[in-house]
């Protein structure tokens, strides 16, 4: 993403296909936050000068390359039966709920790039492996950056399932998938539903922004997930800066038993807070969907800011405390570890809230 934000905003002449004036996040060249007062982008040239300076960011402590468990490739391929959520690593999750296996935003490549041979180079494998993956039912795309949208793992898994497998995304993206030749895609607005086996997926609002190239920013929507099923609420942000869209969310579709949040990505605070949260907003995030667990996503794997692969977990831990709210509230997994999901009533009293 770090050489995404490069982009300044070359709209050229397009015009919003999806333009509706009565939607507040609708333009007509694209997309916009709800909070129209947030810029994000300016300051590039000095963040990466200040970060040439200080030769930000420092490398992980050598246990970092430890940070990873062998799947249980047993359990992820056994039937459905609890809930549960293996962290692959970055954004992406497998998660199994309602009788079916969604992944989110799927990462599965060396680089979070255009190209082979340069940007963000990945420092863990994914904890599992494509061709190791149960059969995916469901794949959520929250935004187009290319470390949430990758073109190759994207093609390996319509192919593997055959054509089946269901892509959720928001508008705009479903010309791309199509120059993909794939078509198993729903597109959606901010709060649009869709159901798959019983399954809703519904795409919410987050403080983010979009693009691929120099002329396309915010061309296409960006957005959470909320995915409902009999046995699990679960919530996936994807890339966010904090904003009272959370508290709306929770409003409207909360609460929540499992939430998977960015905490990772987020220095220097200056240039980063609108777009991506640190580890103490998170826990507000947490706490404004009403979740009853969090797992911090979006860290660890590839190199995006100042701060250091191994450092989000240490300042999760941090804010906890100083929140009052224990681990097994809102946690980190190793990559390729898989935790069972409890579900049942959200207690606001748990953590002091």
């Amino acid at each position: 993403m770090a050489c995404m934000l490069l982009l300044t905003g070359c709209t050229g002449v397009y015009q919003n296909p999806y333009y509706d004036p009565a939607k507040p996040h609708h333009t007509p060249s694209g997309f916009r936050n709800l909070d129209t007062g947030t810029r994000i982008g300016p300051g590039y040239v000095r963040w990466q000068w200040e970060r040439w300076l200080s030769r930000l960011p420092k490398p992980p402590a050598p246990a970092h390359r430890d940070w990873r468990v062998p799947p249980d490739l047993a359990l992820l391929h056994a039937p459905a039966g609890n809930p549960s959520v293996t962290w692959i690593g970055h954004a992406t999750v497998l998660l199994r709920l309602g009788g079916i296996n969604v992944l989110t935003d799927p990462h599965f490549s060396e680089r979070a790039s255009p190209v082979g041979f340069a940007g963000p180079k990945r420092y863990q494998p994914p904890g599992v492996a494509l061709a190791d993956l149960p059969d995916i039912h469901a794949v959520v795309i929250s935004h187009s950056h290319y470390d949430h949208l990758d073109v190759d793992s994207v093609r390996q898994l319509h192919q593997r399932s055959g054509g089946t497998l269901r892509f959720f995304v928001p508008l705009g993206l479903k010309s791309w998938f199509a120059d993909l030749g794939i078509d198993t895609v729903t597109e959606l607005d901010w709060w649009e539903q869709a159901e798959i086996r019983g399954v809703r997926f519904t795409l919410t609002p987050v403080q983010h922004w979009s693009a691929r190239s120099l002329f396309d920013r915010n061309r296409t929507l960006w957005g959470g997930w909320a995915i409902e099923a009999p046995d699990l609420n679960f919530f996936f942000a994807g890339d966010t800066g904090y904003s009272s869209d959370f508290r709306e969310i929770g409003r409207r579709l909360g609460p929540f038993d499992f939430a998977a949040l960015p905490i990772g990505a987020y220095e220097p605070r200056w240039f980063m807070r609108a777009q991506h949260v640190d580890p103490a907003e998170a826990l507000r995030i947490h706490r404004d969907l009403q979740a009853r667990q969090s797992l911090g996503v979006h860290w660890g794997v590839f190199e995006m800011a100042d701060d250091a692969l191994d450092e989000a977990p240490r300042a999760l831990a941090a804010s906890r405390r100083e929140a009052g709210m224990d681990e097994a509230e809102f946690f980190v997994l190793r990559v390729g570890e898989t935790r069972r999901i409890e579900t049942g009533p959200y207690i606001a009293a748990a953590s002091g809230r």
